[in-house]
């Protein structure tokens, strides 16, 4: 097994996990294969996402074994096509809750997840790609950089290469180019022991020349490994960055691959990069959402409006509207006006989760006439409960007690929107993360009245998918499309969304009828969920 160690100094937020999953995609087009761990330098179990306000953490992104990760597992997902598990997520509570000798389990349990192959195929991966969080020079992350000489020590050489993402800033008033804090964050990596194979500058521009060179001399590390990781019209861009550097060959050199790898193919991800340079009609999606302070929270999906004096203004200028995921009251009352406008308007409507729980009760107040139709997590006492908590769960203490991962829903109603997108198969795997649902004894009444469920687990008994057939584009789902969605393979809701909220879902339909394959779901066909299916 070969290894990548990902760290970064000076600040956080300089895009290590992008830089580790572009470096995964570049060996891969390598014909390599590549498998990926997170290391979060919090002293928890677990993330403890569940009990964390997105303002706190940013987006919770679930695993098909419901574990739930930083959004940095997301993006290794969705750049390497692969699955992880809870355990591709060490944090420095796991290590110090398993055992005193905190650098050896450190470097124990990285080879032993190492192993797990991620792709579907039998044998371990050919390289592990890990991204160490925190900057250098944390207190918290000392434990781990430390593990990390250690373990450099312990596989031998042309076995790991140290990747070290630096900030290179210019200074507006003499437009010079400035090494200083990467040469000071690598002065402090190499106090641990420690000297990068590899520098990634991150930079607004090109690296100079004799930048480069003053970075080598005073890091020890080769011009030829000095890379620049400047601004680029989009994010697939950066794997090309990368190649168009030779960062493979380096990255190949250092760990005595150059024999078994070929040149790297990335005709699928330049292809990428330039149509979305190219797409200029803009289709305008309002997201309703409460988390919008923080930037992090819906990276999954995209972002919100980001003032409250004009969301209705955006709200009725949008093409279609998604209303994600979320808890607690606040905001709600005005996530189901967002919803009963797209409804009473047929313009284009996602539910995500409580999205979908609040088109439910959006229906019973105004159609069905239930005014004080809710849902028990807003109001206990409500006479109307339309969503109710779910019996294997429990609201008190709330960590730990939420139905997650993989699980299966099978579709009712074949000619359905949902079921048509999805290659009209009999069902679908798809991630959850949630404690209430529909309440079934009101399903009856709403399908009396043009509310349609569509799609539930194997008992019938939880809603999992519903429509107004009667509109455009009316789709609440209880699963999170987002955590399934690759750039090769999107969301199949995501696509319906966006193709009615442009006027071309009829082709799109007909497009998946044609080919008569799920979107986003061929893997999960393929092979029994990770979790308890029959959920």
């Amino acid at each position: 097994m070969k290894y990548v160690v990902v760290m970064g100094g000076v600040i956080s937020g300089l895009g290590k996990g992008v830089t580790a999953s572009s470096i995964g995609v570049i060996l891969k087009a390598c014909g390599l294969r590549v498998t990926s761990i997170k290391i979060e330098v919090i002293l928890t179990l677990t993330l403890m996402l569940e009990l964390l306000s997105p303002h706190e953490h940013g987006e919770v992104f679930v695993l098909d074994d419901g574990g739930e990760v930083d959004l940095d597992l997301g993006n290794y997902e969705r750049f390497l096509d692969i699955k992880l598990t809870r355990d591709h997520s060490i944090t420095a509570g796991k290590i110090h809750h398993v055992i005193p000798h905190i650098t050896n389990e450190i470097q124990d349990w990285i080879e032993r997840i190492a192993m797990v192959p991620v792709d579907g195929e039998v044998d371990p991966a050919d390289v592990c790609i890990i991204e160490l969080g925190g900057t250098i020079g944390d207190i918290e992350s000392t434990q781990f950089i430390e593990a990390f000489s250690q373990f450099s020590y312990r596989v031998g050489a042309g076995n790991l290469c140290v990747v070290h993402v630096g900030l290179v800033p210019v200074l507006n008033v003499v437009g010079e180019q400035k090494t200083k804090p990467t040469q000071n964050s690598i002065r402090k990596l190499r106090e641990y022991g420690l000297t990068p194979n590899i520098i990634a500058c991150r930079c607004t521009k090109e690296l100079e020349k004799n930048v480069k060179e003053k970075l080598s001399l005073f890091c020890h590390v080769p011009v030829a490994n000095i890379f620049t990781l400047y601004d680029v019209s989009n994010i697939w861009r950066v794997p090309l960055l990368l190649r168009d550097q030779k960062a493979d060959q380096a990255i190949l050199k250092v760990l005595n691959l150059e024999s078994v790898a070929g040149e790297p193919n990335l005709e699928e991800w330049m292809a990428r990069a330039d149509l979305y340079d190219t797409l200029h009609e803009t289709v305008r999606i309002a997201m309703v959402g409460k988390y919008t302070g923080v930037s992090d929270t819906y990276l999954s999906v995209m972002k919100a409006p980001d003032a409250y004096n004009t969301a209705w203004s955006l709200l009725r200028g949008a093409d279609g509207i998604l209303v994600p995921g979320g808890f607690g009251e606040r905001g709600v009352e005005g996530k189901i006006l967002a919803v009963k406008y797209a409804r009473e308007n047929d313009v284009p409507f996602l539910g995500i989760c409580l999205g979908m729980q609040l088109a439910v009760v959006e229906f019973a107040r105004h159609v069905l006439k239930l005014s004080d139709a809710n849902s028990t997590e807003f109001d206990a006492k409500t006479e109307n409960p339309c969503v109710i908590i779910m019996p294997e769960c429990s609201n008190e203490g709330k960590g730990g007690t939420m139905r997650r991962g993989l699980k299966r829903t099978f579709f009712k109603v074949a000619n359905s929107k949902s079921a048509k997108l999805y290659g009209s198969v009999n069902h679908i795997d798809e991630r959850f993360r949630h404690r209430y649902q529909v309440n079934p004894n009101v399903v009856q009444l709403f399908e009396n009245n043009g509310f349609q469920v569509v799609g539930t687990d194997n008992t019938g008994e939880i809603v999992q998918i519903v429509e107004i057939p009667n509109r455009r584009f009316f789709v609440g789902v209880q699963f999170h499309p987002e955590f399934m969605s690759r750039p090769s393979k999107p969301s199949a809701l995501f696509v319906g969304l966006i193709a009615a909220s442009c006027g071309q879902l009829d082709g799109v339909l007909q497009d998946a009828a044609c080919n008569h394959e799920p979107q986003q779901n061929q893997r999960a066909e393929k092979r029994p969920a990770a979790s308890d299916l029959g959920d």
